[in-house]
């Protein structure tokens, strides 16, 4: 089996760009990018995303493809994404679990689905039809989330196995957002990890949220807090080396602060896993 680890990395904001071009450090193995901040002809973004990508891996993280919604995929910007992906060329591509919109309208924002049999019909066969225009698997990511429905019959983990299993799609697995919800939800976050495809699982991200006590709210704007790190290491028990990434959308700090939190998680993988199994895929020819 090809080795799909990529280290550790961190998602690429503007507030940054000139740090990583004038330090290019080397405690940074990879970074994210949100796809949709840079489906644009040109000008200083496609710019800076071009010299930065010329020294580090990427991958792509959609917000828009909207794979839960009963509307036909977009096909504008699909068309708009597989360009950005020819042109950059990417470890991956991933979306998330969720609806965006209806009847052509998109809310900005990552909407709940019901977990039923019906919907996960629907998501199988729209996760496919993605997939084959893109030409590759995609990852998808579990949501976090403060409301559930009536009708929904099926656990989470167990609607995300069985939508990756039957659409032959990968996992983005956001320990946070396990931890959000089972908060919110009142769940157990073990169940979740130990339920979920161990095969399927390609890419974690971590952040911080918001806890407002009675229900915590995924906010990236906090650092990682201790629960979030300490669950990161049953996932890695459960999961192995999976490429492990950092995102920060508010209350951004200083590049090195950012850095300095990304040795944590790879402090606790190296606590956990062997050198061997933490070498990145790019290191295994050295």
């Amino acid at each position: 089996m090809s080795n799909d680890f990529l280290g550790f990395g961190l998602g690429l904001r503007t507030d940054h760009f000139h740090d990583v071009l004038e330090t290019k450090p080397k405690n940074i193995d990879w970074f994210e990018i949100i796809s949709e901040n840079f489906m644009v002809d040109g000008g200083k973004p496609k710019y800076y995303l071009h010299a930065i990508r010329e020294h580090y891996p990427m991958v792509m993280h959609g917000v828009s493809m909207s794979l839960g919604s009963t509307d036909p995929l977009d096909m504008d910007y699909m068309k708009r994404l597989k360009q950005l992906h020819d042109e950059l060329q990417p470890e991956w591509l991933s979306d998330h679990l969720c609806w965006t919109g209806i009847n052509g309208i998109n809310t900005h924002d990552l909407l709940p689905v019901p977990y039923t049999e019906e919907a996960l019909d629907l998501m199988v066969e729209r996760i496919k039809q993605a997939q084959d225009y893109m030409g590759r698997q995609i990852l998808l990511e579990n949501p976090s989330s403060y409301i559930s429905f009536d009708d929904s019959a099926i656990p989470e983990w167990e609607f995300l196995g069985a939508l990756t299993e039957r659409a032959d799609c990968h996992i983005l697995f956001d320990v946070n957002n396990v931890y959000v919800s089972a908060r919110n939800h009142g769940f157990d976050p073990l169940e979740y990890i130990k339920k979920t495809p161990a095969d399927r699982v390609k890419q974690f991200h971590l952040a911080g949220h918001t806890d407002y006590g009675d229900y915590i709210i995924d906010t990236h704007d906090h650092d990682v807090p201790d629960p979030v790190w300490e669950l990161y290491k049953e996932a890695l028990l459960h999961f192995g080396p999976v490429s492990t990434m950092i995102e920060r959308d508010g209350n951004i700090p200083p590049f090195e602060d950012l850095r300095g939190e990304l040795q944590i998680a790879r402090k606790i993988a190296n606590e956990t896993l062997s050198p061997e199994q933490l070498t990145p895929r790019y290191q295994e020819a050295v």
